[in-house]
């Protein structure tokens, strides 16, 4: 089934029509069309029902018409026909009913005054304009009147009147000085509606002369000035000086001094009044009170609320104005007047009236020769309008007869129409405030079909959206509407087709499969025609990649993108928009093809960002917001209340947090009075706390700031507040760190830390220093000094005890009682020297020292410790002397022993001890003389191989640099390493100590071996060097050698085997830098010789205390050394028994912590080898 219905107004249409509620037949706005039907006369432009002219120009009265044929003009004035071809003053435009009345050549507009109306006629019927009332404006001057002075006595009220004379229109009202100048105007003094100037109560400076009331006629461009008014206004102490001169003493009187007085109203008058307003006027009304203090108007509806949007205060509240009011707005009104004295009211009672207004107009009707319709006229007002018919401008009661017409009150039916039918009709709704005129045509027409729209028409559409096809036509009687697809397809019919009764086809949800040719077929029974139109289905527009909200901070970048797809045979557009306008015009902003950057980001920029993509059938959107983050602005408005002595409230209001919450506020303050310019923190408070109360210090001349902080950063300091200076008061504290030491043995030099300005609490700060000797004197010695830091007591015994105390006091008084502190006077270097020294040597690097402490008494100061110094006389193996170096070891309080440290065995030694006080050292002690005993001695100074030969090597050594002792003899023990790097049988060798050399004979030809070299002394080995050596090939095979090295093949082979163990070479190089091993060092530490063992101390020994001598460096091609670490087992002695060097330092506690170590004894399993490098036979034997 075809479903018919009108196109919603939201849907576009292609073809406009005069769409009539009523009409039975729908007559397109076609120019052509338009040209070829014939219509009645149609009113198109008036003038106004109330039309003032201005006297000096022409009288131009409009009146316009349509119609076809063209209508012709008439007009009437006052009721009767107006004769323009006899007057020669008026003329009417051509194929136009406008009269033009020459006033400019001599005509006068008092002449043309009158009620004029304008009638368009033809063929079809007559229409005629609403009444058309010509008034000439006026302006007339003042009428002249003597102005007495107005005098007046300060307080009272006063109404200056204007009394405008009468014009047309009214004029406008306003009062000026004799400069031109408004007067100013307040709640004291204003202009009423009515024009006249209200003085609540005058004050001595509202006397003046030229009070001038101005009328301004807009109409003719004209101001017209009334005479100036005097204002002489008498203060009360002017008034009695006057009155007391001209009075005898005997006369008690006096003018009373200005006295306040309750509410007045000055207009309007009494209690209540009323007031009458039209429908759609602005209502005006008005309160103006007399008072002292001047009163303050407030208005209220009784029984209601006062309309919210429309109502409006006006002339500083004493004016309560409300646009467009409605019966609704109808109800008492108060104003009310108060003043600290009283109050006073006024109930205005409001009735809104209406004249006549339009519920239904009369719409035109066109309709075919035998058809119905009607005309309908409604409309309300208050009071009830009442509706009058006219057909063609005449009383339809006269008019005449038309028997398919019947009036029924506001509504006229017609029933089978014919074409002599046509006319106008004209309703007429009045009561007493106005009336409504309102022209309407019935016009009868028989037409065969017209299709307006265009041939072959091409419509696009987007996939999936409706598509709507038009045919647009016109016919009378109304045709009927069929469609087709295709040239021969059948008629379109079904629920997937919408037919609109203007002979649109809507296809709802258009595809692909729609596109083709449609054909519209119109039909009545006046004939029949058709028309073709083509529909394509396009691709939808869409936004593949959307922009992103977005949050950047000022200063920075940010990009949105807008990636888009489309159907290929569109062209899309892209525009940028922001906050839905157009971009700024700025270079920041960068459009690309796919993106919007802007660069430089400032708070400007922050918004919505819109991508919108059009093409000629579809636009898709998207939206993204841009956050700008920054520092915060500063606060401001800082307030400084509730000011105490000790406390402030502060409060601010905080700038603009710049898109980033506020996290926390930071107070600072400044003191004029001590500091100026520089800011200290005060405290800090949450960012959702904008007040704050602050502690304060006596004398202190407050300036607050705050600062802002968001999580970008902090915002510049606000304004400084105001100053604040609180009262003084004596100090509340005294000095810290107060402390007493003598700088001379004499003296006792009494410091502290002086008090901060704002400590000082008030001005004049000094300091009460006293003191006395602890536990001898009884009494305190004072003295005040100005503001410093220390202070001198000259004449003291040499370090004695002294009770000190310091108190601050300002002008104001002292601070509360100080606590006391014990100092003491100056010291003195030490009287005596430590006595009955003994040493105790506990093995050949370690001492222990005894001594007896001094008397305290002859320390003279603070015991600070002893100092022992100990240096080496000579060493006893080598009877030389050297230059002697003193060590010095400290020992920190009243010890009486201590530990010596890195002797060196078999070595004689002198020491002394002294004490330390703070001044420095006292005597020494007599020297001390002792001895270490032999220890282990260093290793041999060096080992050398030389003079290979085929079973024999011969070795060279140095004696140990440090022997330590007398040598016994030196130790050699070697084995052999074959060619897989395994080691041999070890064998040992002693040799007398004054040895240097030795030849080793019966060895192995073509062999490696390793040597281990020590001396030894009565104590002990000492640490080893090792060696390696190769003893040579026998002739006979090196003569075979040398015969197939003559060979060339052998010398290649030889060439790449020499490469390859250069390779080799470096790859062990390399992994000898890096800490690595390769297999000849774990094949050594697997075959460690076995008496090798770690060197034991003697029993309840420290050992000796002297670091173990390095190895020498390997030579080139040595291998790496197995080492054997001897461990020393820790001392059974505290460590505080060992003193500092002579930059050592003590604990608080007065213990000394000092290190020693014990002697680490290394056993390298390698030596150097022989510094004669191998031949390349020799290097080929061992790969064998």
């Amino acid at each position: 089934m075809m479903k018919k219905k009108s196109i919603p107004a939201s849907k576009p249409f292609l073809i406009l029509f005069l769409c009539q509620i009523i009409s039975a037949l729908d007559v397109p706005l076609d120019s052509k069309l338009l040209e070829e039907l014939s219509q009645p006369p149609t009113i198109t432009h008036q003038s106004p029902k109330d039309y003032i002219v201005d006297p000096r120009e022409n009288i131009v009265i409009q009146c316009e018409a349509k119609g076809k044929p063209p209508p012709s003009f008439s007009w009437t004035r006052n009721g009767t026909h107006f004769d323009i071809d006899k007057d020669a003053q008026v003329t009417m435009k051509p194929n136009s009913g406008t009269l033009v009345v020459n006033i400019m050549n001599g005509g006068k507009a008092e002449a043309y005054e009158g009620v004029y109306q304008c009638t368009a006629r033809n063929e079809r019927g007559a229409a005629i304009s609403n009444n058309i009332v010509i008034r000439p404006s006026r302006s007339p001057l003042w009428t002249k009147e003597k102005l007495e002075p107005h005098q007046v006595r300060e307080g009272d009220s006063l109404v200056l009147h204007c009394r405008p004379p009468v014009g047309l229109p009214p004029p406008i009202i306003f009062w000026m000085d004799n400069a031109f100048q408004r007067l100013p105007q307040s709640e004291r003094v204003s202009q009423g509606l009515n024009g006249d100037l209200y003085f609540s109560n005058v004050q001595p400076e509202d006397t003046r002369e030229d009070y001038i009331c101005y009328a301004r006629f807009n109409h003719t461009q004209t101001i017209q000035q009334k005479q100036p008014i005097s204002v002489k206004v008498f203060s009360m102490d002017s008034l009695n000086d006057t009155i007391a001169a001209n009075l005898s003493d005997t006369d008690i009187y006096g003018a009373k001094p200005v006295t306040e007085r309750q509410p007045v109203l000055l207009t309007p008058t009494g209690s209540t009044s009323t007031k009458v307003e039209l429908r759609g006027n602005v209502l005006l009304l008005e309160c103006i009170a007399a008072g002292l203090p001047t009163p303050v108007i407030r208005w209220i509806k009784e029984g209601g609320e006062l309309p919210a949007n429309r109502t409006f205060f006006e002339n500083f509240k004493k004016t309560l104005k409300i646009i467009d009011v409605s019966e609704a707005d109808s109800g008492n009104y108060k104003c009310i007047a108060r003043n600290t004295l009283g109050s006073v009211h006024h109930v205005i009672s409001v009735t809104v009236k209406a004249a006549p207004y339009w519920i239904t107009a009369p719409r035109n009707l066109v309709l075919s020769p035998g058809e119905d319709g009607t005309l309908i006229c409604r409309a309300n007002g208050n009071p009830k309008p009442s509706i009058s018919w006219l057909a063609n401008g005449v009383p339809i009661a006269i008019a005449p007869e038309d028997p398919s017409r019947k009036v029924d009150g506001d509504t006229i039916i017609f029933s089978h129409v014919q074409e002599r039918s046509s006319a106008v009709y004209q309703c007429n709704a009045s009561n007493e405030y106005g009336y409504l005129l309102a022209n309407a045509f019935v016009n009868v027409l028989a037409e065969p079909p017209r299709i307006l729209t265009p041939a072959n028409k091409l419509y696009q559409v987007i996939a999936d959206s409706p598509a709507l096809l038009d045919c647009a036509y016109f016919g009378s009687p109304k045709p009927e509407i069929e469609w087709f697809k295709g040239v021969k397809g059948s008629i379109l019919r079904g629920n997937e087709y919408v037919f609109h009764d203007n002979g649109t086809l809507e296809i709802p949800v258009a595809q692909k499969d729609s596109t083709g040719t449609y054909t519209c077929v119109a039909r009545n029974e006046l004939g029949k025609i058709q028309n073709e139109v083509r529909l394509e289905i396009k691709d939808p527009t869409m936004i593949i990649k959307q922009p992103e909200y977005k949050v950047v901070q000022r200063y920075g970048q940010v990009s949105f993108e807008c990636i888009i797809k489309h159907d290929s045979t569109l062209l899309p557009t892209v525009i940028w928009l922001k906050d839905n306008d157009e971009l700024p015009d700025d270079e920041r902003f960068l459009v690309g093809k796919d993106n919007l950057t802007i660069m430089n980001v400032t708070d400007k920029d922050d918004g919505t960002y819109t991508c919108i993509v059009n093409t000629t059938l579809d636009s898709v959107s998207a939206s993204a917001v841009l956050t700008v983050v920054a520092r915060p602005n500063p606060p401001f408005d800082l307030e400084l209340t509730g000011q105490l002595e000790r406390s402030i409230e502060l409060s601010w209001i905080p700038g603009d947090e710049n898109n980033s919450p506020i996290t926390h506020f930071v107070i600072e303050y400044e003191d004029g009075l001590h500091e100026p310019g520089v800011w200290h923190y005060q405290t800090e408070v949450p960012g959702t706390q904008t007040t704050v109360q602050l502690k304060l210090s006596p004398y202190v001349n407050y300036s607050f700031r705050v600062v802002a902080v968001n999580k970008i950063g902090r915002s510049q300091p606000s304004e400084p507040s105001e100053q604040y200076l609180t009262k003084s008061a004596s100090p509340d504290e005294n000095p810290a760190n107060v402390q007493g030491i003598g700088s001379e043995p004499d003296n006792l030099v009494i410091t502290w830390e002086s008090l901060k300005g704002f400590q000082s609490n008030g001005p004049g700060l000094q300091y009460k220093v006293s003191w006395r000797q602890k536990d001898v004197d009884d009494e305190w010695t004072s003295v005040i000094v100005a503001n410093v830091s220390k202070y001198i007591v000259s004449g003291t015994p040499t370090f004695v005890p002294y009770e000190i105390k310091v108190q601050a006091l300002n002008d104001l008084g002292y601070a509360p009682e100080p606590s006391e502190v014990i100092g003491h006077s100056g010291e003195d270097l030490p009287m005596v020297a430590p006595g009955n020294v003994q040493v105790h040597v506990i093995n050949s690097t370690l001492a222990k020292v005894h001594w007896d402490p001094v008397p305290l008494k002859t320390v003279r100061g603070h015991l600070q410790g002893y100092k022992v110094y100990y240096w080496k006389v000579q060493s006893l193996s080598r009877r030389s002397r050297r230059h002697v170096e003193k060590n010095i070891l400290t020992f920190r309080g009243n010890k009486t022993f201590g530990m010596l440290p890195g002797l060196e065995p078999y070595s004689s030694y002198k020491l002394n001890v002294r004490v330390v006080n703070g001044k420095g050292e006292g005597p020494a002690s007599p020297d001390k003389l002792f001895k270490t005993p032999e220890g282990v001695p260093s290793s041999p100074s060096y080992l050398k191989i030389t003079n290979p030969t085929l079973d024999s090597l011969t070795l060279e050594w140095g004696s140990p640099t440090h022997p330590n002792g007398v040598l016994t003899s030196y130790i050699l023990k070697f084995q052999p390493i074959n060619n897989t790097h395994e080691l041999g049988p070890l064998v040992e060798i002693r040799i007398p100590a004054n040895e240097s050399s030795l030849i080793l004979k019966n060895l192995n030809y073509s062999t490696r071996y390793k040597f281990y070299f020590n001396a030894q002394t009565s104590v002990g080995s000492g640490s080893q060097i090792t060696e390696e050596a190769v003893t040579i090939m026998d002739e006979a095979m090196a003569s075979r050698q040398v015969d197939i090295a003559t060979q060339g093949w052998f010398i290649g082979l030889m060439c790449a085997v020499a490469l390859l163990i250069l390779i080799l070479l470096i790859v062990c190089f390399i992994r000898r830098n890096k800490g690595g091993k390769y297999p000849v060092k774990e094949k050594e530490d697997a075959h460690a010789d076995p008496e090798i063992q770690p060197m034991k101390e003697d029993d309840g020994t420290f050992g000796e205390y002297s670091d173990a001598e390095d190895h020498k460096p390997l030579k080139k091609g040595s291998r790496t050394p197995s080492d054997r670490t001897v461990k020393k087992e820790d001392s059974d002695d505290s460590l505080v028994d060992y003193g500092e060097g002579v930059n050592g330092q003590f604990n608080e506690d007065g213990s000394f912590i000092g290190q020693y170590s014990g002697k680490k004894e290394k056993e390298p399993a390698e030596g150097n080898e022989s510094s004669e490098a191998p031949s390349p036979v020799n290097a080929m034997n061992s790969f064998v």
